[in-house]
């Protein structure tokens, strides 16, 4: 056969490994992804494989930073300033309720899940790269709530967490979101008993008849 018509093997595709990857793991979990498994989706050979990627959980980092660049929550959006901290955390329960339970097979956070893993590399990848998003949010509650700050990043984090297992575990999204309502209503509640008292400016003189006005008399 002339060489110039041998068929050839299409040029790998580097970006394209990272994108089959990630949905491998987040469908199945990091521990659950064998190297067969990733080299069969992707069609290359194990040496390729390391070449292309180092190993398999440099790999789970590169896939985690390009599932939080496509698919990780708008904080700064959803925590935006000009909202009321109430209806800023509610939205933040409830978009994750609705993302984490969106698809039918990739389900809750990559990321969060990725915290879970029986491999203690690719667990510290997850927890270093999830650490950002729980930085942020205890910045916002340090503004906006100072005295339960910590109590409320906290209940907001186990919220988060367990909303994402729920999801891989198969509860519906209406279920999801309905539990997101109910955790919301808790957090407001905390937010209601930490508001400072309402208080009455000091009455202006310079809006009192003469006769009142402090040190003078009309007569």
């Amino acid at each position: 056969m002339n060489e110039n018509n041998r068929q050839r093997r299409p040029a790998f595709d580097r970006e394209q490994g990272i994108a089959i990857a990630q949905a491998l793991f987040h469908q199945h979990g990091f521990d659950a992804v064998s190297l067969s498994d990733l080299t069969n989706a992707m069609n290359i050979k194990p040496p390729s494989f390391y070449a292309a990627y180092g190993s398999k959980a440099e790999l789970f980092e590169r896939a985690m930073r390009r599932y939080a660049g496509e698919s990780a929550l708008p904080l700064d959006r959803l925590l935006a300033p000009d909202r009321a901290p109430a209806q800023a955390l509610t939205a933040l329960l409830v978009s994750a309720a609705t993302q984490y339970g969106r698809d039918k097979t990739l389900r809750g956070c990559l990321i969060t899940e990725g915290m879970r893993a029986d491999d203690p590399i690719a667990r510290k990848m997850a927890e270093t790269l999830g650490d950002a998003a729980i930085q942020t949010i205890r910045r916002y509650l340090d503004q906006v709530c100072p005295q339960a700050a910590q109590t409320l990043a906290d209940y907001v984090l186990i919220t988060l967490r367990g909303l994402s297992a729920a999801a891989c575990s198969g509860l519906s999204r209406k279920r999801l979101m309905e539990v997101a309502q109910v955790a919301s209503k808790a957090i407001s509640l905390v937010l209601a008993e930490h508001e400072p008292p309402q208080t009455s400016e000091p009455l202006s003189t310079a809006h009192l008849p003469k006769s009142f006005d402090s040190g003078h008399s009309s007569a």
